[in-house]
This record gives C-alpha cells, sequence and structure tokens, in this order.
C-alpha cells in the first residue's frame, strides 16, 4: 500500500447561506470522494451526502477488493446514489430533482482509479506541472469539443453551469472511469466548481506547486476562491503521495 497524507475542507462562500457540497476521505482504504449538491437548499445537501454515504459504505472495510474489481465498485457507489435519491424523491415528492455532481478517487497499489459525473474536478500535479484528469459534463465543454467555443471563452461563458450529465434518480447516468499509475510526490486534488469558477488554473498550479504544508496549500486555495468572490460553496481535497 503506497504512503498518502490527505486533507479536505469546505467553506459556505460569501453568497450563499447552506453548504451543498459534501466530501469524505477514508484514510485506511485510501478513498477521497467529493459531492456538488444541487434541486434546492435541503435537496442539495441531502443528494451530495447520499453520495459520500454510499462511498462510505462501499468502502470502508479495510481491505480493498482485487485490482479489477475497483472500476466495477467505483461504478456501484454511483448507482447506489441514484437509488438511494430515487427512494427519498418518492418519500418526499418536493425534492424531485435533487441530484449532485461527484468525483471518487480510489488509490489501488500503485495506480489511481477515479469515477466522475459532472463538473466537480480531479486534477494531478505531477513534476510542478498541474494537468486536469477529469472532464466536465458541461454544455461548455461539449461545445469547446467540437470547436464552437475555447476553453477561455467557455470558462466566461452565461451558460457554463449547464449541467449535461449528474447523479440523479431518473437518469441513465453512467459515469467516467480514469485510471493511471501513481508516482512519488504526486499531489491530487478533487474540487467542486467553487474552486474552479473562481481561481484560474494557474494559479492553483502555483498554489500546489509550492513549498508549503497541504495544509497551508489547502487554506490558501480556498482563501483564494474567497477573495476571489466565493460565489458558491467551496470544496478542497488535497492528497500527497509520499511513497510508492
Amino acid at each position: 500500500m503506497i504512503s498518502l497524507h490527505s486533507a479536505g475542507a469546505t467553506d459556505v462562500g460569501l453568497w450563499r447561506d447552506n453548504n451543498e457540497d459534501s466530501y469524505l476521505i477514508i484514510p485506511q482504504a485510501q478513498v477521497l470522494a467529493l459531492a456538488d449538491g444541487m434541486g434546492g437548499a435541503a435537496a442539495g445537501e441531502t443528494a451530495s451526502q447520499y453520495f459520500v454515504d454510499m462511498v462510505r459504505s462501499a468502502f470502508s472495510e479495510l481491505a480493498l477488493p482485487p485490482k479489477d474489481a475497483v472500476p466495477d465498485r467505483i461504478r456501484h457507489v454511483f448507482e447506489s446514489a441514484k437509488g438511494r435519491m430515487l427512494e427519498h424523491i418518492i418519500q418526499h415528492p418536493a425534492d424531485a430533482g435533487m441530484g449532485c455532481t461527484a468525483d471518487l478517487l480510489v488509490f489501488d497499489g500503485g495506480r489511481y482509479v477515479i469515477g466522475h459525473v459532472g463538473d466537480s474536478r480531479v486534477y494531478l500535479l505531477r513534476d510542478g506541472t498541474l494537468r486536469q484528469l477529469t472532464k466536465d459534463h458541461s454544455l461548455v465543454q461539449s461545445q469547446v469539443d467540437r470547436g464552437m467555443l475555447t476553453p477561455e471563452e467557455a470558462r466566461h461563458h452565461p451558460r457554463k453551469n449547464i449541467l449535461l450529465r449528474v447523479v440523479e434518480a431518473d437518469s441513465s447516468m453512467t459515469c467516467d472511469i480514469v485510471q493511471g499509475a501513481v508516482l512519488g510526490n504526486d499531489i491530487f486534488l478533487l474540487c467542486s466548481d467553487g474552486l474552479t469558477d473562481m481561481v484560474e488554473n494557474a494559479d492553483i498550479e502555483i498554489v500546489l506547486a509550492s513549498a508549503e504544508s497541504l495544509e497551508q496549500k489547502l487554506e490558501r486555495l480556498i482563501s483564494a476562491a474567497l477573495e476571489a468572490g466565493g460565489k458558491d460553496n467551496v470544496t478542497v481535497i488535497l492528497c500527497e503521495v509520499e511513497d510508492v
């Protein structure tokens, strides 16, 4: 098992009265998860919490599943969250439309496996360079893919928050699976769009590449989002690979 150091934090932001983000770190299972809820205050909070609850249920045991089972277990988490939301909506019809974006990162020996839906993101800082590992399931990203917008235009587009895929009760959604090798000194970042809508990737890279502690980097990223306007809840998880 590789050696990891992880830390996470969340902030309601400056414009919101409630925090619809949820996150989870399970150190013994080397699992990190983040979800950004939607569908109204209480419903959004509940949706994101259901997702991290499903992660906790699936990965709380100390022993990880066999290597070829990790992607399947990740997919099961997303499906279970959808099912739990459906049960909730049957009992509380006013919450129809609840859902969340979600990212789940599992370290499995010398590799990482990510499950991803929505526009929360997972990044990797390696050798001082930041790389986005996930692709947003958003309208503007689809337009970037088709050459209709540049990434910079997409970042400031008025419809940038329209999502094409979320974790919700009545969707046929499937999660993206992203896998890769882990190297020593890698730093992984999971974050809600409350960070990336406010802070440029270049500035995130500068913070992560600094010599500060992981906790100091975490505090700086959240502070940067708030100083830039803090228009949304902001949640950040950082994980540094200390030894492979």
